[in-house]
């Protein structure tokens, strides 16, 4: 009998820990890297509500250097691909070769197996080779040659585009737009920022200064807790509300999915849980609404790619104001 109080101290300790650890990982990235503050925290936070991110803005900012340094504090394997016009879906899932030795075919996989996938400049590869990627994303498998291949848990795709070079890209279509689960922008970073990067004494690349926060089976876990964290009728009333409002406001052709609503809840539940908390309260869907559903609008007029995103987070904006927040 004396031993079930310290397993259940066991567990609950176990427990703390796993709901601390987005916060120390978040804390090791904004002390290696110059990312605005609520670019990590809403990359941290997509990770762990099993999400995809989709960061849009000009080269050299440090997007990519974002999604190593995330791999690194949680131990993960990463792969990066970049996009160009003439890959093939092959290039990405793997292919099968003939093994004369074994007699058979044997499966070599691409650069999607593994727990971060940075897909540079994803608008650069043709629309077949983009299909290829949302069986990834959405099922977390890959079908080659009629078998099915498993990938790696947790999995997590880190994508960039840049909006200002438009030759030579294909616009993602709304389908796989809608699999990622956020989308944000650096921006440039601020005056000191940029001088303290040009005055570094070590001159060392930011990645030497990330340290090993978790086990990638830690960050596993990290996912199974968000799922458990509660979500209150009048909270899902209040998420619903915010998603419809995009369904019927002026200048929207097209507004949020079914799948946006359960994106922004899921979010919602890791931001929940990132805070301590075993529920959900209507801030945590409020403060998350522009990511989670601004770049899932087709409108009427779309324009300019970058505009068009821009158009739309205020639109998300308007909608999160004018949207009555529930008490519970």
């Amino acid at each position: 009998m004396a031993s079930e109080p310290s397993s259940a101290g066991s567990v609950a300790s176990t427990a703390s820990r796993i709901s601390a650890l987005p916060t120390c990982i978040a804390e090791a990235l904004h002390d290696a890297l110059s990312c605005p503050p609520d670019v990590i925290e809403l990359a941290v936070i997509t990770f762990a509500a099993g999400g995809h991110l989709l960061l849009e803005d000009v080269p050299g900012v440090g997007k990519t250097t974002l999604a190593r340094a995330l791999a690194r504090a949680i131990d993960g394997d990463v792969s990066r691909i970049q996009f160009t016009p003439d890959m093939l879906p092959g290039d990405l899932t793997g292919v099968s070769v003939w093994s004369r030795r074994d007699d058979r075919f044997a499966f070599h996989p691409g650069p999607l197996f593994a727990n971060i996938v940075i897909a540079d400049e994803i608008n650069r590869a043709n629309p077949k080779t983009q299909s290829a990627m949302l069986e990834a994303m959405n099922e977390r498998q890959v079908s080659v040659d009629g078998a099915t291949h498993p990938l790696p848990d947790p999995y997590f795709v880190v994508a960039t585009q840049n909006p200002i070079e438009l030759e030579g890209t294909y616009p993602l279509p709304e389908a796989q737009l809608d699999r990622f689960m956020t989308c944000t922008a650096f921006g440039y970073p601020n005056a000191d920022s940029e001088a303290a990067m040009i005055t570094a004494p070590d001159w060392s690349h930011p990645l030497d200064r990330v340290d090993r926060v978790c086990r990638i089976e830690d960050a596993a876990a990290v996912r199974e807790g968000t799922r458990r964290v509660a979500v209150s009728k009048p909270v899902a009333d209040y998420i619903v509300a915010l998603a419809r409002g995009t369904r019927r406001h002026d200048g929207v052709r097209y507004g949020a999915s079914p799948r946006a609503s359960l994106a922004l809840a899921a979010m919602a539940r890791a931001r929940a849980f990132i805070d301590g908390r075993d529920y959900v309260i209507p801030d945590d869907a409020r403060m998350l609404a522009v990511p989670v559903l601004a770049h899932r609008l087709v409108l009427d007029d779309a324009g300019f790619a970058g505009e068009s995103l821009e158009r739309a987070r205020a639109i998300i904006a308007d909608i999160v104001r004018a949207t009555t927040v529930p008490r519970a």
